[in-house]
């Protein structure tokens, strides 16, 4: 069975309801936690084991902090696709480099890497 847990900030705590199972709520400090206590309250509640439900936590934020949440999410996955562009064009380089007998420091210099990396990327 499918869980959404609603969660509001209420005095320090995040209270947590899920509307799909009828008196089903809690209260936790981190958000992290939520998964884990609604899970077993609903095993409680239906006398059934935890592996039987999945629990989505969905925060309930004003607009403007989920847009700032958005936000910072787009730009951390943008930010993985431009490492992993660079590092299969520092690979490529490297192997170019070293093919053209250039020794590991110069490598690393040119790069702006140490030398340990350009040895780790080549092994």
């Amino acid at each position: 069975m499918r869980l959404t847990a609603q969660c509001e900030r209420s005095d320090g705590w995040w209270v947590a309801r899920v509307p799909e199972v009828r008196g089903l709520f809690t209260q936790v400090r981190r958000l992290d936690q939520v998964e884990a206590w609604i899970l077993d309250a609903a095993s409680m509640l239906d006398e059934q084991p935890t592996e039987g439900y999945t629990v989505e936590v969905v925060p309930m934020l004003s607009n403007a902090d989920r847009k700032a949440v958005e936000e910072a999410n787009a730009g951390r996955a943008q930010l993985r696709q431009v490492e992993a562009k660079a590092a299969k064009a520092s690979r490529t380089a490297i192997g170019r480099l070293k093919g053209e007998g250039l020794p590991v420091r110069d490598i690393a210099t040119l790069l702006g890497i140490s030398r340990r990396r350009v040895s780790a990327i080549t092994a």
